[in-house]
């Protein structure tokens, strides 16, 4: 509880920004939904044929997982892209269901007799609606929000995946560090807004109900939560300025190459940075630069030849840069300079499997494949130069197919004795720090991999001194500089903001 606290002290105003941006998201998609589910609700109520397909249709985009439907999203014109929009949209369509369907419950348990008297008295249709129904469906409707807003809070920490902001960015980051502080710095907060704010709800739910309630009461409430609301929608409608936008993927290495660009911008090109790490795999991030979501992130070049271009696997390391950088070049974007370092896919057995039965080469496992277990990642299953293709090359067949696991978890499965062989990245931290063995590719399947920025060609010509920047980290970061970066994170727990601030204050010492 301590080193919580002691984090939450020494990144307070990164807890309040992203509490800020937590609540913004949740207010903003809430009110949206109300403004939509209401008015739906109503016809719902009062129009059973054309209720039902609605609250069908909203059932339906419940049933859809969070990731899928962000994946869904994400290459759709207007409310797709990386950030807010694509979380924006989804929220709006998970609220949509129990306000509609809360909606049109209150309204259809309206005694008759009461719209009968309110008819009597000579009120319109609307009147009846505006003055009787809905201040009577009120509580009922209160009750969909309160599910809404819950929904929307848990909702939210999913959404760090895409760079939509909010606590999740800091359990995601937990879950690359494997740092149980981390995520619940973020969790905690995030379960204390739920709390809260269902709490508040009740409470209003149930001031609605009670039959002591004075008249202003709903008049009240209606004026707090469009006060809540509103409060959320200016949050997010606060004008961005020029800000360069550096992106990542989902791992520790990714995660402290974008910090060393951002740091690297605001310290020697002097421009206001925004970050959005931890974005998720190489295709969130590649759309993400193409509709300029983001400015510039790290790529590895024979990913970006296989995965990005879909070209066939190529060995000669000048040859992929020089064909990569001309796909990027025709596509409106720049490939810099590298930053000094080849990182390979790297398939890691246990040190003890290793010495124990002599294995060394990648050739050598065809023999112990079929009594182990294998992990990969997802990306590493569908690429062109991943398992079907080294399977091919070395003759692989494991006990079971391959299990798909998310590439923050899959070195300590591998070192947890749950499965026997992963593919993971040649300079990660944990490599070492768990004992794990990475085995020769003595068949060179793996194409090169030279990590490099990607950058808009837009976002360089608008700022040339961000060329200049980045050339600093230029052949600047080894091998071995970058395993002992990210073993600082995986291993030691430390904050990738602090290792790479490290790094660079020994690149400006000459060190």
């Amino acid at each position: 509880m301590d080193g919580l606290l002691t984090f939450w002290r020494a990144h307070a105003s990164e807890v309040a920004t992203l509490i800020a941006q937590h609540v913004a998201l949740v207010a903003a998609s809430t009110l949206a939904a109300v403004a939509a589910g209401v008015p739906l609700g109503i016809l719902a109520a009062r129009r059973p044929r054309v209720g039902g397909p609605l609250s069908a249709a909203a059932s339906v985009v419940q049933t859809i997982p969070s990731l899928a439907l962000f994946g869904f999203l994400l290459p759709l014109p207007l409310v797709g892209g990386v950030g807010a929009r694509t979380a924006l949209t989804a929220l709006i369509l998970y609220a949509l269901l129990p306000v509609i369907r809360t909606t049109a419950a209150g309204l259809r348990a309206i005694d008759p007799a009461i719209l009968e008297a309110a008819t009597a008295m000579g009120m319109t249709p609307r009147q009846s609606l505006l003055r009787v129904e809905l201040p009577l469906a009120l509580p009922a409707i209160v009750a969909g929000i309160r599910v809404a807003t819950v929904v929307g809070v848990g909702t939210v920490t999913i959404a760090a995946a895409i760079g939509a902001g909010g606590l999740g960015e800091y359990i995601y980051r937990g879950l690359s560090m494997v740092d149980a502080t981390v995520i619940l710095a973020g969790a905690i907060p995030a379960a204390v807004l739920a709390l809260v704010a269902d709490g508040v709800l009740l409470l209003i739910e149930r001031a609605l109900s009670t039959r002591r309630r004075r008249r202003r009461t709903p008049i009240a409430v209606a004026a707090a939560l469009a006060l809540f609301f509103a409060c959320g929608v200016a949050l997010l409608a606060i004008p961005r300025t020029d800000r360069i936008v550096v992106g990542s993927k989902n791992f520790t290495e990714q995660i402290i190459l974008g910090e060393l660009m951002a740091q690297a911008i605001e310290r020697y090109a002097e421009l206001p940075v925004d970050r959005k790490l931890n974005l998720g795999g190489t295709f969130i991030c590649d759309r993400a630069l193409s509709s300029g979501d983001i400015d510039v992130y790290a790529e590895y070049s024979g990913t970006a030849l296989t995965a990005v271009f879909k070209q066939p696997v190529g060995r000669d390391p000048h040859a992929v840069r020089d064909t990569v950088r001309r796909f990027y070049a025709d596509t409106g974007r720049t490939l810099l300079e590298p930053f000094g370092f080849d990182n390979t896919f790297a398939i890691l057995i246990r040190g003890d499997d290793a010495r124990s039965r002599g294995l060394v080469r990648l050739s050598e496992l065809a023999r112990h494949a079929p009594g182990w277990r294998a992990a990969f990642g997802y990306e590493f299953l569908e690429r062109e130069d991943g398992y079907k293709g080294l399977a091919a090359t070395y003759g692989l067949r494991f006990r079971d197919p391959p299990r798909v696991m998310d590439l923050t978890l899959i070195y300590r499965a591998l070192a947890d004795r749950q499965v026997d062989v992963i593919a993971g990245d040649a300079t990660a931290g944990l490599i070492d720090a768990l004992g794990l063995v990475a085995l020769e590719d003595d068949r060179r399947y793996f194409p090169p991999y030279d990590a490099s920025p990607v950058m808009h060609t837009s976002t360089l010509l608008r700022h040339p001194q961000l060329g200049a920047a980045l050339h600093r980290l230029s052949g600047r970061i080894t091998a071995g500089a970058m395993r002992r970066m990210n073993h600082a994170v995986d291993g030691q727990h430390r904050d990738p903001a602090d290792v790479a601030r490290e790094f660079l204050d020994s690149l400006d010492r000459g060190v």
